[in-house]
């Protein structure tokens, strides 16, 4: 007596099925990084901003040993001067006590120059430095 084969059939629908319902999770999860993603661009446009007269610079890098930070200017800077870091857990204002570039210290840097300061706090990447 000769043994009976199964019929493909119902295992080709079982996977047919399981395809779709793989292919309906994936477009859910496409919407909602979508959604999230418009969401997130409504909030960055509700952050105040700081007045571009008083912009100093930006911060570039941070030696936490030695509480440095590297800034780039963009307008001219004294030692003496007063400043005001900003950013996104940072807000501290501080008297320029210590500047140096290349390991020499200055007592003035001008705009465009990448100098290092002595800062009270820490200080993170993108942060606006301005004058007070």
């Amino acid at each position: 007596m000769p043994l009976k084969k199964r019929k493909p059939k119902r295992a080709a629908k079982k996977r047919v099925v399981k395809k779709k319902a793989i292919k309906r999770k994936a477009v859910k999860k496409a919407v909602k990084r979508v959604s999230k993603k418009k969401t997130a661009s409504k909030k960055k446009v509700a952050k105040k901003a700081l007045p571009k007269a008083n912009v100093i610079g930006t911060v570039t890098h941070y030696f936490p040993h030695v509480q440095a930070a590297v800034v780039k200017l963009k307008a001219p800077l004294a030692v003496g001067d007063t400043i005001k870091v900003k950013g996104h857990t940072t807000d501290f204002t501080q008297p320029i006590i210590s500047m140096q570039m290349d390991h020499v210290s200055i007592t003035e840097a001008k705009k465009g120059m990448e100098i290092g300061l002595q800062v009270v706090s820490r200080v993170r990447q993108h942060d606006v430095v301005c004058k007070v």
